[in-house]
């Protein structure tokens, strides 16, 4: 991409040679802040780098939000992280949650930043569980204060008339808070979803579930649901393995297709037998299915054992090495090296 007269050469040349931006990025990002000289932007930098930020936040802040090199940084942005200071927020937890969220230098500390921080503090009763749930998702505090009407108390409102324990919602709120700031529509078809599957909502594994659909759109989980039927499941089998252990639906599509087709076709393992075990499908497929896939099939195929159990997935490293490694060094000395130069691929 070339840079005409026309553009913003300085800006442009700034970026590049301060920054490490590619030319393109760079042009990009000169569409959104014009610099005439190096002092203001430099300040800028320097204000980051004393407050501990990393030259890949530094970019990555600028990036996001270029204008953010025009400002007075005593005025803009040192408000700001002290009033975070206060509340608990170190300087490395500082840069990293602005480098996700940089939006925040914008917000005005009197009528958005502090506002919102107490009014979710009185929420959860605890200033430090609001910095654990800023921590757990930084584009919390840069909300404007209008969602605490529109969404955050209508939602919790909806958790509360389908019964569920206020200790819950005060931990779904600094744990998950990104749940309880969806549309209150579709948190209702939510919760109402994760009533039918049979799960009391005075229980906190209700509130993971909620928490875990809201994580995904209804199109998204409908496909997830699409692929469990593709390996004989029916609606009962997958929404009881949800009830059983929600995390089962954390999986993108392609991973519980492949991690399902190594199991059924790889391993001989029945496909019901999967559904009523559904943690196996939390653990990870290169770390966790092929290594210890491989070391089974390797003492199948010797003779050394005649079958298995599917909770050799989902047990500690310790236990399997126990029971599938060492008990056999004797007969295949070669196991345990097969088996970590499987885990380091």
């Amino acid at each position: 991409m070339s840079i005409t007269k026309n553009q913003d050469s300085f800006t442009v040349s700034y970026l590049i040679n301060k920054l490490g931006f590619s030319p393109e990025s760079a042009l990009v990002a000169s569409n959104s802040v014009h610099l005439k000289t190096p002092d203001n932007p430099d300040s800028v930098i320097s204000f980051f780098e004393k407050h501990e930020f990393s030259k890949s936040q530094i970019k990555t802040v600028v990036r996001k939000v270029p204008s953010l090199l025009v400002s007075d940084v005593e005025k803009t942005f040192l408000p700001k992280l002290k009033f975070l200071q206060t509340k608990g927020l170190s300087s490395p937890d500082l840069a990293k949650f602005i480098s996700y969220s940089p939006t925040f230098l914008l917000r005005s500390l009197e009528k958005q930043i502090i506002p919102f921080f107490n009014t979710f503090s009185n929420l959860v009763h605890s200033g430090q569980k609001t910095i654990t749930a800023i921590k757990r998702y930084p584009f919390l505090i840069s909300y404007d204060m209008n969602i605490i009407d529109t969404h955050l108390l209508p939602n919790i409102n909806i958790l509360r008339d389908h019964g569920v324990p206020e200790s819950n919602i005060i931990k779904m709120l600094h744990q998950f808070p990104s749940a309880l700031l969806i549309n209150p529509d579709r948190l209702k078809e939510i919760v109402e979803k994760v009533g039918e599957t049979g799960l009391d909502p005075l229980i906190l594994k209700f509130v993971h579930a909620v928490c875990i659909l809201a994580k995904m759109s209804k199109s998204i989980r409908e496909r997830k649901v699409d692929v469990f039927k593709k390996w004989g499941w029916s609606d009962k089998d997958i929404w009881e393995c949800f009830r059983r252990y929600p995390f089962c639906f954390v999986n993108s599509e392609d991973k519980i297709m492949a991690k399902m087709d190594f199991l059924v076709n790889k391993m001989g393992v029945y496909s019901s037998c999967v559904a009523n075990q559904p943690s196996v499908l939390t653990k990870s497929f290169e770390k966790r299915f092929v290594p210890r896939g491989l070391i089974v099939q390797h003492l199948l195929s010797k003779g050394l054992i005649k079958d298995f159990k599917l909770s050799l997935f989902d047990t500690s490293e310790e236990l399997f090495l126990k029971i599938y490694v060492t008990r056999y060094v004797a007969e295949a000395p070669e196991l345990l090296k097969l088996y970590k130069e499987k885990l380091k691929k």
